[in-house]
């Protein structure tokens, strides 16, 4: 017995050193975990864990130990970008997913390019957030000036709305989308007869006016689900039941919850798939419920797609060096220049500024509550 205990131990004992010899390679998500908006950013960050529990063997077999570190930006530029900073000083951590909100991408990729530290966005969609034409930015999704017309679109030739009442909340990406959908509107003659930018969050009452006397078609708002959801509800409180249209920042089913009664007749366009538009998420839907105990959403997929492009550039960066830990620069380089198979939303690979070359739109409508899937676009980058 003491024979096999004493054995035990040293096995157990070569294990723990065979481990502990083992390089440990990190990546970083950055997205909100705090916050009006955590609902989306843990999405992205639960998605990535499970990409990085998918890899774990394969590096292993490499001799790496690879590990997800979270961090939460709280959905806020400066927070975003003393984060970057912090990933920038950790040397372990050679790519990051993320993060969810362009306003938040442009500071903090511009502070870790230097560092050469790779970013693959599974959300981000200004437009600026690529043309800047950093060589550590990418993203996986559409940009405004695809998700900006696809919605316009939407609005005139299936809601054939005439006069549409535009808001934005004020950021990079609610003023980018209503910037194109006010353009797109505009060259087919709609009636486009504001494009306010707002910050408020609770009390829509003097919009709500505005929007009665003017009596719109349709409404677009470039904006986040905790924003809009509340001027939903006070919008249906008012009895103006014209169609809401968004972007991708509506995809939560938080949504639903803040609107309560009036999640009616919304409409929002989402460069991440609904679950079951995607025939491959099966199997990740429910790794997710049973990792997480929550169902899998839009941007977790999304989430997980942009991880394995991280994982799989990362993979290639190591074969590329020989097998050894691969620098931060050979991984920008093996991500940029990568194809990317095996993906939720398909193969991805990117242009010379970031952009995936090729993807598609969705358009998904709420009523009652309920999300269902209302048409889907095939889109690519205005620049190639």
């Amino acid at each position: 017995m003491k024979k096999t205990a004493l054995s035990l131990t040293m096995i157990a004992a070569l294990a723990l050193g065979s481990a502990s010899a083992q390089t440990t390679i990190k990546i970083a998500s950055l997205s909100p975990l705090s916050g009006g908006q955590s609902d989306l950013g843990t999405q992205i960050k639960n998605g990535a864990q499970l990409a990085v529990n998918q890899y774990k063997a394969q590096f292993q077999k490499l001799g790496f130990n690879i590990q997800l570190v979270g961090y939460d930006d709280q959905a806020d530029p400066a927070t975003g970008t003393a984060a970057a900073r912090k990933i920038a000083a950790d040397r372990q951590i050679l790519a990051v997913v993320g993060t969810l909100n362009s306003g938040v991408a442009i500071p903090s990729s511009a502070a870790l390019v230097a560092s050469h530290v790779a970013l693959v966005s599974p959300a981000n969609t200004a437009n600026q957030v690529t043309d800047r034409g950093l060589s550590n930015m990418n993203r996986i999704v559409a940009r405004d000036d695809a998700q900006g017309p696809a919605g316009a679109n939407f609005i005139m030739g299936t809601l054939k709305a005439k006069k549409v009442y535009v808001l934005n909340d004020k950021t990079a990406y609610g003023e980018g989308l209503a910037k194109e959908v006010e353009k797109a509107l505009k060259a087919k003659s709609v009636q486009v007869v504001a494009n306010e930018g707002t910050e408020e969050k609770s009390d829509f009452s003097s919009i709500v006016a505005k929007i009665k006397l003017q009596r719109p078609d349709a409404i677009y708002f470039g904006g986040i689900y905790n924003q809009v959801g509340v001027f939903i509800k006070q919008l249906r409180e008012a009895g103006i039941n014209a169609p809401v249209v968004g972007g991708d920042g509506l995809d939560s089913s938080e949504l639903a919850t803040i609107a309560g009664a009036g999640a009616n007749n919304i409409y929002f366009t989402t460069v991440a798939a609904p679950i079951e538009a995607l025939p491959a998420a099966k199997t990740f839907a429910a790794s997710y419920q049973k990792t997480f105990g929550k169902p899998a959403q839009g941007f977790g997929a999304f989430g997980y797609d942009a991880a394995k492009v991280v994982l799989q550039g990362i993979l290639n960066a190591i074969k590329t060096n020989g097998g050894k830990a691969p620098t931060r620069t050979q991984v920008e380089s093996a991500i940029r220049k990568g194809t990317f198979v095996g993906l939720l939303s398909g193969t991805v690979n990117f242009n010379s500024v970031g952009d995936r070359k090729a993807g598609t739109l969705y358009v998904m409508n709420v009523t009652g509550g309920k999300y269902k899937l209302a048409t889907s676009i095939p889109v690519k980058p205005a620049k190639q």
